[in-house]
């Protein structure tokens, strides 16, 4: 069953605004606001904490990543982002900026549910981490380390993102060490067979450790 979040939506075309708030209610989900700008989505934010934000990226006044980093910087919510436009550079912007989940217009019901389900499952990664790191710039730099061992963990024991999370989180209590450590030495590991199996023309991937 899936859990009701309190989001605020925000997208400076009214269409898309009444399109994104009948889509969440139909998931199952309470959009307790709408914001135009992305000066209103900060103060709409700062009155309803809500669980989640989806927000467009090109907006008057403030764009959606500069306006998720100023709440974060107060209150840690997770944010998907939305833009008409498949664009690197503002990828890069977001993964820079705490943003969780990115989706392209036009944006449909099937879209919707399983980037928030990604959202919310890379956000309480991030909290954990959050406990573990001494801030949360730190925080976000284990992050990035840990999407890349979970990336080789899907690629290379063929894990789906959830279950390569929880086989990380076993090597870690396994060997009593940091999440983030255990991240390094997949990604150590990594780049090792890497380079060697461009220096000798070809090797075998060494087995991915498993928790005893």
């Amino acid at each position: 069953m899936t859990t009701s979040l309190r989001i605020v939506i925000a997208d400076d075309e009214p269409r898309m605004r009444d399109y994104m708030w009948q889509s969440l209610e139909r998931l199952g989900h309470q959009v307790v606001a709408a914001a135009r700008t992305g000066r209103e989505l900060i103060e709409q934010c700062r009155t309803h904490q809500p669980d989640l934000i989806i927000s467009d990226i090109k907006m008057p006044d403030m764009d959606g990543i500069e306006a998720a980093a100023q709440i974060y910087r107060s209150n840690a919510i997770p944010v998907i982002l939305v833009s008409a436009f498949h664009d690197v550079e503002l990828i890069e912007r977001a993964s820079r900026n705490h943003i969780l989940a990115y989706l392209v217009k036009p944006v449909e019901d099937t879209d919707l549910a399983p980037a928030i389900a990604v959202a919310r499952q890379r956000f309480s990664e991030f909290e954990a981490l959050r406990q573990e790191a001494a801030d949360a710039r730190q925080a976000l730099e284990d992050r990035k380390v840990i999407e890349r061992a979970k990336g080789i963990l899907m690629k290379r024991a063929g894990l789906a993102e959830p279950d390569a999370f929880r086989r990380l989180q076993k090597l870690a209590s396994s060997k009593s060490q940091k999440l983030v450590d255990v991240a390094q030495a997949v990604v150590t590991a990594e780049e090792a067979v890497t380079a060697e199996t461009q220096s000798s023309g070809g090797a075998e991937f060494a087995s991915i450790p498993r928790p005893s």
